[in-house]
């Protein structure tokens, strides 16, 4: 039988023979055993520092002895050339992603199937303020938010609602102060006679939802002053130099508002807590349909 190895053969292929194998970078850790090919010195990296502008090793042999090398080829490792190289970064990790409430974001999730229990807001551009900074979490508890159309009628609402431990409801008022119609009618709410524990009525200090937002966010100093007589809105773009003669108007004024506010950050604080604790409330373990 004829040897393989007998016959003509490649000036490159006997090329690489002479060569033998080619050094492979390696990167190098603590407790690596590399040889110096030059010296022969064999030894564990115990240490890696800068020298001089130099990326430097120091290779510790079986006796204690410590002989410093720099990175690069050269070396030997179990019987292979190798390129001694730098050690592998480990990767930071991640940082878990934030919603625009500042809740860590849960990926991957389906929203869940709504559950009974409610959060009420006084206006459309109440629900779509809630919905931009608190959807994310929203729809991980499988609460709605639902705007009412006034308040006036808010305790024969809450009657009809039917409340309960695992009907829940919670309510946002506007301008929600001392002495206002307001507070009054929040007074009348709760003496619904299924209110009690089950229902929770919150409100900011605001004529409109629209104060909610840092006049920062929009580039102003302040909000404009709206005299008495004048409806607020209507007074909010005027002051502001907008079109205000029609509910068009007044509608993309609100969605100019809506489009600075990106997170949390961009709301008054006011709002932010009274926002955070109805969805507390609705969602208690146990007492929401859980």
């Amino acid at each position: 039988m004829s040897d393989p190895s007998w016959g003509p053969r490649s000036l490159e292929d006997l090329a690489a023979q002479r060569r033998g194998p080619q050094a492979r970078p390696l990167p190098v850790a603590r407790g690596m055993v590399l040889e110096e090919v030059s010296t022969g010195w064999v030894g564990a990296v115990v240490s890696l520092e800068t020298i001089g502008g130099m990326r430097v090793m120091s290779l510790e042999d079986r006796r204690g002895k410590i002989r410093a090398f720099p990175l690069g080829p050269g070396f030997l490792h179990e019987g292979q050339p190798v390129i001694a190289a730098e050690p592998q970064r480990r990767a930071a990790p991640a940082k878990p992603r934030r919603t625009r409430s500042g809740s860590v974001e849960v990926e991957g999730f389906r929203a869940r199937t709504a559950l009974a229990s409610r959060i009420w807001v006084e206006g459309k551009h109440d629900a779509e303020l809630v919905a931009k900074v608190w959807g994310h979490d929203l729809a991980v508890e499988g609460i709605v938010v639902e705007p009412l159309h006034g308040v006036d009628d808010l305790p024969a609402a809450v009657r009809d609602f039917e409340p309960g431990p695992s009907r829940r409801l919670g309510i946002l008022v506007d301008h929600l102060v001392e002495g206002s119609k307001e507070s009054r009618i929040a007074a009348q709410v709760m003496q619904v006679a299924s209110a009690p524990g089950n229902v929770l009525v919150l409100g900011h200090p605001y004529i409109d939802i629209w104060q909610s937002v840092k006049p920062s966010a929009l580039g102003i100093p302040a909000w404009p002053h709206v005299p008495r007589a004048t409806d607020w809105k209507t007074g909010i773009c005027r002051g502001l130099g907008w079109p205000h003669s029609t509910p068009e108007d007044i509608g993309r004024a609100w969605s100019r508002i809506l489009s600075t506010v990106d997170s949390y950050a961009h709301l008054e604080p006011q709002l932010l807590g009274r926002v955070e604790e109805l969805i507390d409330f609705v969602t208690v373990p146990d007492q929401a349909g859980r």
